[in-house]
């Protein structure tokens, strides 16, 4: 089966930087991604490019940073409680730390710190960066009328509700 509108595809991921290096992978994690093709589940770009393929397949996708995680913007900063990061017990410039916000946790690299505040840098860590996904598609399936409902994947790699 081809990867089409409402088709759940499972695949692994590995993302580099331009340099080669490794930024993030499925594969430390074990188990492939699932996401409901279709409805916006992953990076447009990315879904644009798996659309068509099949299990078994594998692809090199570049993304330039406005198709990925946006454009670093500066002085996108701003200053935080220490108690409303989460990571680390104890905080320093350079550090990555998770920060509650209304849109859920969003990933913030600590500028400076102080005795009760901190400086964070809110572009996503990625942002600014061209970066290339190699992708594997490990299987493609029919969704469920339910998951078709919902818009997301249900089972191993995908949403899970409890």
């Amino acid at each position: 089966m081809q990867i089409a509108e409402n088709a759940v595809v499972r695949f692994h991921y590995e993302v580099k930087q331009q340099d080669g290096e490794v930024v993030d992978s499925s594969r430390d994690e074990q188990h492939p991604v699932a996401y409901l093709h279709g409805h916006n589940n992953i990076m447009p770009a990315l879904e644009q490019a798996l659309a068509g393929k099949a299990a078994g397949e594998t692809l090199s996708v570049t993304l330039a940073p406005e198709d990925a995680y946006g454009e670093y913007q500066e002085g996108a900063e701003q200053r935080v409680s220490l108690k409303h990061l989460s990571g680390a017990d104890k905080w320093q410039p350079g550090m990555l730390a998770l920060v509650h916000t209304e849109h859920g946790q969003r990933q913030v690299l600590i500028k400076k710190v102080g005795k009760f505040m901190a400086t964070v840098d809110l572009n996503h860590p990625l942002a600014g960066k061209t970066l290339t996904f190699d992708l594997e598609v490990i299987d493609v399936r029919e969704a469920t009328a339910e998951e078709i409902e919902h818009g997301h994947a249900h089972g191993e790699g995908g949403h899970h509700h409890h």
